[in-house]
């Protein structure tokens, strides 16, 4: 599965088109969302869009930046002229984006500075902060979760330990009577079975779109209506095949301050393409401490080790191949990297780390032979860097696997050590640092 977030516009346009299929028609959204690009002419947009200048409008960044509210990212109640002259101060001028903050709202983490570019202009919903409510649908390994708060809005604070939930098992769907049940006891009886009816219809729309997040908050419930206000989502772009048509103009774009190299997005697309997940990170270009590492967990804890043995300033990438992608997959993300770590020579040499801990279903020695491909092609890099290889692998069919990298060291004349799963896993960390550093 490959998780990737979309922009809210694209997310509330899905809303819009399908949700009155998914609820027979009782829930319709109304589709008031215009999109202001780099290149949008703000003067022309009311000629297209006639409402922008009937309706009080709310407008914000539309670049998954989180907490806008919090960061005064969000206009509200504005007549198009003022809407107009706050996208263009925000396009000119570079912010600050705040991480986390305290309970009296002061920021206590910076984030990334940069410039907006897109954003979304709707109606403003005039309504009581007691309709507000909180609801996010998640993806999980034992199948969906849905996240119910009776407050919502940008105060609703640490909403993971409020929240009720309601776990629905793969291929289910809840009814709204079970969602009633669970989730809906703080509500105002009179809104209860139309929240109900629309989460329920909320549900199907996420599962068969195949969405893996999806969160509205506020979403604004009185007696007669729901309204979702402002919607975070991620789809499962390993699906486009499947549901894109239904998706329609749908943009994967990076987190705001975010720019992926070419190689990055080279392997989004190798992502995208495979059902296995393949991730890369440049941190450090220059960098002499490389990794190609199995598995997510197995990736967070390399970067760890490196990081408390002293080399952090040398970690050059972060990222992680698993869910046994094949060896062509493999070959590709493995030929990426080495690409990036032979770019430029280092007096002292360099360090490629292929670890992982003891897989539970990937085939090692077919994923290596993909890896070994590469590092065949790179011989001579390898040679004129002064790479030094170390490997770290258990799993089903993991001696074939070593043996055959074992035997690539001799055949390359690259130094490479193997170990198995009766070395400790990030042992070759400090093997390498101490040692070849």
């Amino acid at each position: 599965m490959a998780q990737r977030a979309i922009r809210e516009a694209d997310g509330m346009r899905m809303l819009s088109r399908l949700l009155g299929e998914y609820s027979g028609g009782r829930f319709v959204i109304d589709d008031k969302f215009v999109t202001v690009g780099p290149d949008t002419d703000l003067a022309e947009l009311p000629k297209e869009h006639p409402w922008l200048r009937e309706e009080r409008l709310v407008v914000k960044p539309d670049q998954l930046i989180k907490r806008r509210g919090k960061n005064g990212l969000i206009l509200v109640d504005a007549p198009f002229d003022e809407a107009k002259t706050w996208i263009e101060e925000k396009s000119k001028a570079p912010i600050t984006i705040h991480g986390e903050f305290d309970e009296a709202g002061k920021p206590v983490d910076e984030g990334t500075f940069g410039r907006l570019s897109n954003f979304l202009i709707e109606p403003c919903c005039v309504h009581d902060q007691s309709d507000e409510c909180y609801v996010a649908l998640l993806s999980t390994r034992e199948g969906d979760e849905i996240l119910f708060h009776h407050q919502g809005g940008v105060n609703v604070g640490d909403v993971e330990s409020k929240a009720l939930r309601l776990q629905v098992p793969v291929g289910e769907f809840p009814s709204a009577q079970e969602i009633e049940r669970a989730l809906l006891g703080e509500v105002p009886s009179l809104k209860r079975q139309r929240l109900a009816g629309f989460i329920e219809s909320l549900f199907r729309f996420y599962a068969d779109l195949h969405f893996t997040f999806l969160e509205i908050n506020p979403l604004v419930v009185t007696e007669d209506r729901v309204l979702p206000l402002d919607l975070a989502a991620k789809l499962d772009s390993t699906a486009e095949f499947e549901c894109g048509r239904r998706w329609g103009e749908i943009e994967f774009t990076a987190p705001f301050g975010q720019k992926l190299t070419k190689e990055e997005e080279f392997v989004e697309e190798l992502d995208a393409k495979t059902g296995a997940s393949l991730k890369l990170t440049v941190v450090n270009p220059e960098g002499r401490v490389w990794t190609m590492v199995a598995g997510g967990g197995a990736s967070v804890i390399f970067a760890d080790t490196i990081t408390d043995l002293g080399f952090m300033s040398e970690l050059a990438n972060y990222g992680e191949y698993s869910g046994d992608p094949n060896e062509e997959f493999t070959y590709l993300y493995a030929k990426t990297i080495l690409d990036l770590m032979t770019r430029a020579k280092h007096p002292k040499g360099k360090i490629l780390l292929i670890g992982g801990g003891i897989a539970n279903f990937t085939d090692v020695a077919n994923t290596f032979k993909g890896i070994i491909r590469a590092l065949r092609e790179y011989k001579i890099e390898l040679q004129d860097g002064r790479v030094r290889i170390y490997v770290r692998r258990g799993g089903p069919n993991y001696r074939e696997g070593l043996r055959l990298m074992r035997e690539l060291g001799e055949e390359l004349g690259v130094p490479i050590e193997v170990y198995g799963p009766e070395t400790h896993m990030t042992k070759i960390v400090s093997m390498a640092l101490k040692g070849g550093m």
